[in-house]
């Protein structure tokens, strides 16, 4: 009986003490391939190499004995770029002949990075002053999302960041928000300010009339108990919108 491609591409971690056996193994243009890819990386870093070569130097530790150009550029054609593929579902990236276990785990690993690192630029720092931070931080966190996410930043009186909490998940063109839930959970906080984000999964960030009006409703009710409602960014795969900067608020 066939087998899949994503079968042949799974490993067990016992295998492990066996890679440097089968990277000797490797035909010598794969091989040869992989070493001037990751010296041109090292040397230029990564505006160096193209988004499928990132990819593939991604892919090289799950696939050790096999050519990756084809599977990352069929990644790059289904996910768009290199952040549609590290924060596409498991589900997806499942259907994507090639991908087993092993790419899924490490792609998810990058994934996982990058948000870490974000987050390490924001938190328990002035969220202000640092806002192109801020942005990319939710930029990674949120962009390539397949549903729409809510999310909130809690601000201390000095504008630093002291929690950022998903509240509401929702479907590709939709999420619940409760605008008394929003400043209740503010108060538990002792938040003194609060930054709105959400994606919009369809890339355009342009706000609905829905997100306008959720939004008067959280500043009205945040207003209420003194607390300064500083922005509500839409982050989307084409960009960001500010309701700040557009004059919403």
């Amino acid at each position: 009986m066939l087998r899949r491609m994503s079968e042949q591409y799974s490993f067990d971690e016992a295998a492990m003490p066996l890679f440097a056996a089968q990277a000797d193994a490797l035909p010598s243009y794969i091989k040869d391939h992989r070493q001037r890819l990751r010296a041109r990386f090292r040397k230029g870093g990564p505006d160096a190499v193209a988004d499928y070569e990132l990819l593939e130097l991604v892919l090289f530790r799950a696939i050790p004995r096999r050519d990756v150009k084809p599977l990352a550029r069929s990644l790059l054609t289904a996910f768009r770029d290199f952040n549609g593929v590290i924060s596409a579902p498991v589900e997806r990236l499942g259907e994507i002949d090639g991908v087993g276990d092993a790419v899924i785990t490490e792609l998810k690993v990058v994934e996982a990075a990058a948000h870490r690192l974000a987050q390490t630029r924001i938190i328990d720092r002035p969220a202000l002053s640092g806002w192109q931070a801020v942005v990319e931080y939710c930029r990674t966190a949120m962009a390539h999302g397949p549903t729409e996410q809510f999310r909130i930043l809690f601000l201390d009186r000095k504008n630093v960041l002291i929690a950022d909490e998903p509240q509401a998940k929702g479907t590709v063109d939709h999420v619940p928000v409760y605008p008394r839930e929003v400043v209740k959970r503010a108060l538990e906080l002792n938040a003194s300010a609060l930054i709105l984000v959400h994606n919009h999964p369809s890339g355009d960030p342009t706000p609905s009339e829905a997100d306008i009006a959720v939004t008067r409703q959280i500043e009205q009710a945040a207003e209420t108990l003194s607390i300064t409602l500083h922005d509500h960014l839409i982050i989307g795969a084409t960009g960001e919108f500010s309701f700040r900067s557009a004059g919403y608020l």
